[in-house]
């Protein structure tokens, strides 16, 4: 088993910002200068997905070249994964869905990790366990905050990343929910921006994702 690297800050990583910035990138040479913009911005936690060649190796850029940032590896979908991620330097891993098999790999690494659900079956049986954070997704489609909001009272020791559909303006709407710790989106990290290496720009927005909350309320 490969060893997991030191800590992240905090209890959970559903504690560290409100927003996780949710990263597809086909060239690993944007990383760096995005993982960077994305720190400046507050928003330390990044969550890069393996949907292009690319993924691997622009998580171990940012592990080796940005150690503020807290990288993780998104659609974590087959147990090989959970090495590669690892040896990378991921600090913690994200899966759309889960099985048998996937949950072992992901839990033998040492990394923290949030398995996918999107019903209270799967919630259920992922408490059932031991498992107790998890990513809600396809988070929109699925029955949104209505849908988090039936979950907090019979099971309230379930907590959640809800991605999916999540936007700037419905984003405090989670936040405001008593068992979602922070939400995954990409509105700060735009495709057009990040092709244009257009970092300020995205330093920005990640500034004002940062600065969400619910009125009243805090990211928990």
């Amino acid at each position: 088993m490969i060893s997991p690297p030191p800590a992240f800050p905090g209890s959970s990583v559903l504690d560290i910002a409100p927003v996780v910035p949710v990263v597809v990138l086909s060239d690993a040479a944007d990383a760096v200068p995005l993982a960077r913009a994305l720190v400046a911005g507050g928003l330390p936690v990044i969550e890069v997905t393996l949907r292009t060649p690319a993924a691997a190796a622009a998580i171990r850029a940012i592990a080796d070249k940005v150690p503020e940032a807290v990288v993780g590896a998104g659609t974590v979908i087959a147990p090989d994964q959970v090495d590669v991620c690892a040896a990378a330097g991921a600090r913690f891993l994200v899966s759309p869905g889960w099985t048998e098999a996937l949950l072992a790999a992901m839990r033998g690494s040492g990394l923290p990790f949030l398995p996918g659900v999107s019903t209270t079956s799967e919630v259920v049986a992922l408490l059932e366990r031991g498992v107790r954070e998890m990513k809600f997704f396809p988070a929109q489609a699925a029955g949104g905050t209505a849908y988090l909001r039936s979950l907090a009272g019979p099971l309230p020791q379930a907590r959640f990343c809800p991605t999916g559909g999540i936007g700037e303006a419905t984003a405090p709407e989670y936040l405001a929910l008593p068992n979602v710790g922070c939400v995954g989106g990409s509105w700060m990290v735009p495709a057009d921006a990040v092709a244009a290496g257009d970092w300020d720009r995205i330093e920005e927005l990640a500034r004002a994702a940062a600065g969400l909350r619910p009125a009243g309320g805090t990211c928990r």
